[in-house]
């Protein structure tokens, strides 16, 4: 596992998520936000390594959902997830907002949440979510209901742990109950692989 950047391992295992809401009324208080929290409840469930959540929530306003990516890949995220604002709809500026603030581009990841969603609602077909690099951060584009999120990230978790090994981040454990993460022979590090029993 080497980082990107300077050739140099990660051998921490605690990884900073960043949890982004993109809504106008969850950012005025007209309407409770149900995708950050959905988020949580699936990180939840699925990590089995340590990890600590940043939580921001901001109105689709382009500049102010670049800027929030922009924040949490400096804090020193490695994986942040946004929920809401993927839609064709005026105010729907979050891949937009995703792409202005990466570096690099991972369309495959949008290709395979709207593959799983379009199994269960023809509309999702309508979703333009994205994904990709903001700094040392993997950036994906999630929907806004905790159905459709866990739906999502079901479809491309698998992928996520290793990815952030790609970009230097911390080596990443999931609960093989939920997800079993996916990395090349040469990638895995029993040494540091957490039980699927911790947290």
């Amino acid at each position: 596992m080497t980082s990107a950047s300077d050739g140099t391992q990660n051998l921490s295992t605690h990884a900073l998520i960043g949890i982004l809401t993109v809504s106008d009324r969850a950012s005025r208080g007209d309407y409770e936000d149900r995708g950050g929290p959905g988020i949580r409840g699936y990180l939840e469930r699925v990590l089995a390594s340590d990890w600590t959540a940043q939580v921001e929530l901001v109105p689709d306003e382009q500049p102010e959902v670049e800027q929030a990516i922009r924040s949490l890949a400096a804090a020193g995220c490695c994986l942040i997830l946004t929920t809401g604002g993927t839609g064709p709809a005026l105010r729907d500026v979050t891949p937009e907002a995703t792409a202005a603030a990466c570096s690099k581009m991972l369309p495959g990841f949008g290709e395979a949440m709207r593959t799983a969603s379009l199994k269960a609602v023809p509309t999702a077909i309508l979703s333009r979510q994205t994904a990709g690099i903001c700094e040392g951060a993997l950036v994906i584009n999630l929907p806004g209901q905790p159905k459709a999120i866990a739906e999502c990230l079901d479809a491309v978790f698998a992928a996520v742990p290793y990815c952030i090994d790609l970009i230097g981040g911390p080596y990443i454990s999931t609960n093989a109950e939920h997800i079993v993460a996916f990395r090349p022979a040469s990638a895995v590090r029993p040494d540091l692989e957490v039980s699927t029993n911790a947290g």
